[in-house]
C-alpha cells in the first residue's frame, strides 16, 4: 500500500488494547427521512449493496442526489448493470449505504437507503449523471443508475445526553 494508513484496533499508545472512548455518555439518535436524505446528499461517496450469484455485494461508488434518488454510473459487464436493465422494468433491490464515522470519537452519522435501481435510458438524464458524476475508476463508466427509496433509515452516534 502507498500512502495509506491502515487503522487496526489494537493501533493504540504501545499496550496493545484500543484507545479508550472519549469520556461521557454515548447515545443513538433516530433520524427522520429528510436529515438522513440530507446528510446522504452531503458526501460524495457510499455503498452499493446488491445481489450476485444469490449472495450480497458491496461496491464503494460515488453518487449525487436528485430529488429524493440515488443516481450512480455504472459500466458494461457489472453485474448492478444487467440486474439493474433485467425483469419487468419494476428494477433490481439494493441498499445504499453512506457515513461518516470519526475513527477516534466514534461519533458521526450513518444513513441506509432500501429500494429499487432502475437503469437510467432516457438519453438527456443520463448526458445530465454523466456530467454530474465523474468516473473515479478506469471504466468507461456508459450507464446511469437510479435508486428510487422505499425505506430511509438513519442513526446519528453523539455523545451527551
Amino acid at each position: 500500500m502507498t500512502n495509506e494508513t491502515v487503522r487496526t484496533p489494537a493501533m493504540t499508545t504501545g499496550t496493545g488494547t484500543a484507545p479508550s472512548l472519549p469520556p461521557g455518555p454515548r447515545r443513538s439518535v433516530e433520524l427522520d427521512r429528510d436529515e438522513a436524505l440530507r446528510l446522504l446528499g452531503s458526501v460524495p461517496f457510499g455503498r452499493i449493496v446488491f445481489t450476485r450469484h444469490a449472495l450480497p455485494t458491496v461496491r464503494p461508488v460515488n453518487h449525487v442526489l436528485d430529488g429524493g434518488d440515488i443516481v450512480i454510473r455504472t459500466h458494461d459487464g457489472a453485474a448492478l448493470t444487467a440486474h439493474a436493465q433485467d425483469g419487468d422494468g419494476a428494477g433490481v433491490v439494493v441498499a445504499y449505504e453512506a457515513d461518516v464515522i470519526d475513527p477516534d470519537s466514534r461519533l458521526g452519522w450513518s444513513v441506509v437507503v432500501t429500494g429499487y435501481a432502475r437503469l437510467v435510458t432516457d438519453p438527456a438524464e443520463l448526458a445530465r449523471y454523466r456530467a454530474l458524476l465523474v468516473p473515479w475508476t478506469d471504466h468507461a463508466m456508459d450507464h446511469a443508475v437510479r435508486i428510487r427509496p422505499d425505506l430511509i433509515t438513519g442513526v446519528r452516534l453523539t455523545a451527551g445526553t
